[in-house]
Order: C-alpha cells, then sequence, then structure tokens
C-alpha cells in the first residue's frame, strides 16, 4: 500500500486517486473555515505559488471534527477559501481525520508519521503532512507551526 492507492472526493463528489500527483511533492493538510489557524490558507497558497512549477501540490482537506469550525458543506469551504485567501490549489469534501470514521488517507498518514505524544490522532485543524516524489511521508508538522516553516523540507524534497 502506498500513498498512491488513495483517492480524494472533490466538493461536487468526483474521485480523484492521488495516482494522479504521482512524482509531485505533496503537502496535505486538514482544514477549517472558522478557526484561528485559517489565515494559513493564505500560507499554504503562497507556498503552491512559489513552489508549484516545481513539482509541490497542496491538497486541502476539510475537516469539522475541531470545535466544529467547518459547519458549513464541502462547496461552501471551498468557495471560502478561494474567496477570502485566493485558493488554487486542490480543496476536497469535507473529511474525518479521527475516529472510526476517519478517512483512510489520514489513517494511512497517522501510521506513517505518527506525531508526539501519546495518540497518533490530529489534534487540530491545518495538521500538514509532507510527501515526498516516491510517494513516502516524510514529515508532519503540527497545526500552529505556519507552513512557512516547512520551506526548508519542501525544498529538500524537490
Amino acid at each position: 500500500m502506498s500513498i498512491y492507492s488513495f483517492a480524494a472526493v472533490t466538493p461536487s463528489g468526483k474521485e480523484v486517486p492521488l495516482k494522479d500527483y504521482e512524482g509531485k511533492v505533496l503537502l496535505i493538510a486538514n482544514t477549517a473555515s472558522k478557526c484561528g489557524l485559517t489565515p494559513q490558507y493564505g500560507d499554504l497558497q503562497k507556498l503552491y505559488e512559489q513552489y508549484g512549477d516545481k513539482g509541490l501540490v497542496v491538497l486541502g482537506f476539510p475537516c469539522n471534527q475541531f470545535a466544529g469550525q467547518e459547519p458549513g458543506t464541502s462547496e461552501e469551504a471551498e468557495e471560502f477559501c478561494q474567496i477570502n485567501y485566493g485558493v488554487k490549489f486542490p480543496v476536497f469534501a469535507k473529511t474525518e481525520v479521527n475516529g472510526p470514521d476517519a478517512s483512510p488517507l489520514f489513517e494511512y498518514l497517522k501510521d506513517r508519521q505518527p506525531g508526539t505524544g501519546d495518540s497518533s490522532d490530529i489534534q487540530w485543524n491545518f495538521t500538514k503532512f509532507l510527501v515526498d516524489r516516491g510517494g513516502n511521508v516524510t514529515a508532519r508538522v503540527e497545526p500552529k507551526e505556519s507552513p512557512e516553516t516547512m520551506k526548508g523540507l519542501i525544498e529538500s524534497l524537490l
């Protein structure tokens, strides 16, 4: 099993195989539009603009599991980040990242990069995972760390 074994669903319900991103560096984040960390959408977009032509793809997964901070529909979440942060990277349908209904993709990411503490569970919105061009999950960056802190890691993978 690899990262390319999974698929993501767009807000309109279309399934996108992650195999479509094979050979790219992926930055995968669970996101929310009503969170104190929501401005990280802008930081993620800056990274996408800066490194996209070199092979970086940012993938956003709105999640309502943390204090109900993504209460709307998947379409509303996608529209929010486009309008408010100029997001051009793919934003997928709302996704659960912990618990019995957690996305298999996020279970895989947490298994490969469990983070710190007693549990590999995602602790809050904007947990970020880096995947190298070969599909290996190489890093996990916790929510309070700005995406900007990932520049060195991203450059080393590009």
